[in-house]
C-alpha cells in the first residue's frame, strides 16, 4: 500500500520514510514513531493500517542519521543494537524528525503522532514540544518528562504485565497528567501491539487500544 520517500530534516541530511496515503479524502495525518528496531515490516504494517482507516500516515526512518536501512530482529542482538542506536540518536533529534515528517504530510490536514516503546516517549514529547495530539504506547522513558506540560492531548496505553513499566510508573502518569487518558490492559505485557511477534502480541488489548486510538484521532484531527 505504501511507498518509500525521502524527507528533509532540520539538518542538511535527508532521511527515508515510509508513507501510505488514505484511500479517499484524508481525515488528517499521523506520524508513526517506531520502536527501537527501525522502520521494519511491522512498523510499515502499522502505517498501512492507519492509512486504511482514512489517515495519511508516515514513519520516518530516524536511524538514517546513523545508518541507512536499519531493520532489526526481535532478538537480544537486535535489542542491543537498537538501544545503542536510540542512545546515539537522542530524543531531541527524534522530535525534530517528527516535525519534519509532519511537514511532509501537512497537506493531509491536522497532524498527530502515535509511537511505540521508545517511540511512545517520542510521541509524548511531540505533544509537549510540537503541540501535536499524540498517542503513546508503553513508553518506558516517559517519567522524566511528566513534569512538562503538553501543548496537545496525549493518550497513554500500558500493559498491566509490562515488567519494564511497573504500576507505580503508570500511576505517576495519572498523578502528573490527570487531564489525559491513561489506559491499562489486563493480560498484556510490553509491546502488546506487535502482531508479528507471538511472544508479545495480545490481540484483545491491541484491538481495543487501536479502537481508542482511532477515536482519539477522529476527535483531535477533525476527521469525525
Amino acid at each position: 500500500m505504501g511507498k518509500h520517500i525521502a524527507i528533509p530534516t532540520s539538518g542538511t541530511q535527508c532521511i527515508g520514510a515510509y508513507l501510505a496515503e488514505a484511500p479517499g479524502k484524508s481525515k488528517g495525518g499521523i506520524v508513526v514513531i517506531q520502536e527501537i528496531f527501525g522502520v521494519n515490516a511491522h512498523v510499515r504494517s502499522v502505517v498501512d493500517r492507519f492509512a486504511a482507516a482514512g489517515f495519511t500516515a508516515i514513519a520516518p526512518a530516524f536511524f538514517d542519521h546513523l545508518e541507512t536501512g536499519v531493520e532489526l530482529d526481535y532478538t537480544e542482538k537486535g535489542m542491543s543494537e537498537g538501544k545503542q542506536l536510540v542512545s546515539e540518536l537522542g530524543l531531541d533529534r527524534a522530535v525534530e524528525d517528527v516535525a519534519s515528517a509532519a511537514d511532509a504530510i501537512a497537506s493531509a490536514g491536522k497532524i498527530g503522532t502515535v509511537g511505540y516503546c521508545w517511540g511512545g516517549t517520542v510521541a509524548m514529547l511531540s505533544a509537549i514540544r510540537l503541540g501535536l495530539p499524540s498517542v503513546s504506547y508503553y513508553g518506558a522513558r516517559n517519567v522524566p518528562f511528566l513534569g512538562e506540560r503538553p501543548k496537545a492531548p496525549v493518550m497513554f496505553h500500558f500493559g498491566e504485565e509490562d515488567k519494564s513499566i511497573p504500576p507505580e510508573m503508570i500511576a505517576k502518569h495519572r498523578e502528573m497528567l490527570p487531564q489525559m487518558d491513561v489506559f491499562t490492559y489486563a493480560g498484556a505485557g510490553h509491546a502488546f501491539n506487535r502482531d508479528i511477534d507471538p511472544s508479545r502480541y495480545h490481540e484483545a488489548s491491541a484491538k481495543l487500544a487501536l479502537q481508542r486510538t482511532l477515536a482519539f484521532f477522529d476527535k483531535h484531527l477533525g476527521g469525525a
